[in-house]
């Protein structure tokens, strides 16, 4: 795929990149006795393991599905951002305990001119090397390029922050080595526990975002006149652009079967052409939109719902005046205490409008926006 191969030649531009600096870094953290450049250059040896890191899990994601994974092996990707988290907050943690040591017992660091123009150097090409590692990530939606890319501009503002230590140091002789070596590790401590955490979200399931849900409705509701809705989308993640779900969509109450299967078709195509997402499901809701009485009647139940805490929505409404029932779908939100206790409020509240029916409510969760 055009895509693994651009991720796979980024990763290698910033292995190459991260080498030269960390072989320099290191030189210059030695002569001068800098402990703060000592462990920025280790940070760019951990950088240069989370592209290969990087490289292995765009190997295992892009293999083809198979009996056991009929859906891919696109989620390897969440696992190996994993691995880098993994390894960027054990270079943070064991960069913390040198600085403390060095805080306990101080040195005196020694700084040539040539090194500090070499560490101003590194700043450059590492906000350079962050930017385009970050855009590109971004274009493919791979979330070990972006975190890559933001490490590096972090890494950028590290290296500036030692930079001016030096600076500091040679014109007042104030040595803040130690003390921002510690710093520098909790900035990559703090680094490596948001990018596990945003992996294990990824992994368990985490809510749609709300620009691509609210673009998938209006693009479903546009493949026909007689689509009056696109409700319950949950989508579920296989990896990057890898999303298979199902949505309802509400439709005229005297559709045919042969006209469901052309419309529900239609949306799958349109929707899989726009966005790459595979709506596994496209169920109906009925709705009895030509009898005035029915229209009045879900008009001021909508209006009464309306009012009740912690209901975000209702959907779903058909009237039956031969069974005298009516069934809708309400949403009710995750802040509420008991979500069971609000829809049994709702009932109550319907049955006292409407004595003579059956009141039948399904409770949705707020899965999308």
């Amino acid at each position: 795929m055009d895509r693994d191969r651009i991720i796979i030649r980024t990763s290698i531009i910033g292995i190459i990149a991260n080498v030269f600096l960390a072989s320099f870094k290191a030189l210059i953290g030695l002569l001068s006795n800098s402990i703060a450049i000592v462990l920025d250059a280790v940070n760019n040896l951990s950088d240069v393991l989370s592209s290969v890191i990087t490289i292995i899990g765009t190997k295992l994601a892009s293999k083809e599905p198979d009996k056991d994974h009929p859906l891919g092996h696109g989620r390897a990707e969440y696992l190996s951002t994993i691995v880098i988290a993994v390894l960027v907050s054990y270079a943070g943690i064991a960069s913390l305990i040198e600085s403390v040591k060095k805080i306990a017992e101080p040195r005196t660091p020694d700084y040539k001119p040539v090194g500090l123009v070499i560490i101003a150097v590194a700043v450059a090409v590492k906000i350079l090397l962050g930017l385009y590692v970050k855009k590109t990530g971004k274009q493919l939606n791979a979330h070990t390029l972006i975190a890559s890319g933001q490490d590096a501009l972090l890494d950028s503002v590290i290296s500036a922050s030692t930079l001016v230590a030096a600076l500091i140091f040679v014109f007042f002789h104030i040595s803040l080595e130690a003390w921002l070596g510690a710093v520098i590790s909790l900035i990559i401590i703090k680094s490596g526990y948001e990018m596990i955490n945003e992996a294990i979200s990824n992994i368990l399931g985490k809510r749609v975002e709300m620009e691509l849900a609210k673009s998938l409705k209006q693009e479903i509701c546009a493949c026909s006149d007689d689509i009056y809705g696109a409700y319950d989308l949950v989508l579920h993640d296989y990896g990057p652009n890898r999303m298979i779900g199902s949505v309802h969509i509400e439709i005229p109450h005297d559709y045919t079967a042969e006209k469901i299967d052309a419309l529900t078709r239609r949306v799958q195509r349109k929707i899989y052409e726009k966005f790459g997402v595979v709506l596994a499901g496209v169920s109906i809701y009925a709705k009895n939109s030509s009898d005035n009485d029915v229209v009045q009647a879900e008009q001021r139940i909508r209006q009464m719902i309306s009012e009740k805490e912690y209901v975000l929505q209702m959907h779903g409404f058909f009237l039956d005046k031969e069974e005298m029932r009516i069934v809708f779908d309400v949403i009710v939100d995750f802040d509420a205490p008991d979500a069971e206790a609000v829809l049994r409020g709702v009932r109550e509240m319907v049955q006292v409008a409407y004595p003579g029916y059956q009141i039948e409510i399904t409770l949705d969760r707020d899965t999308s926006d």
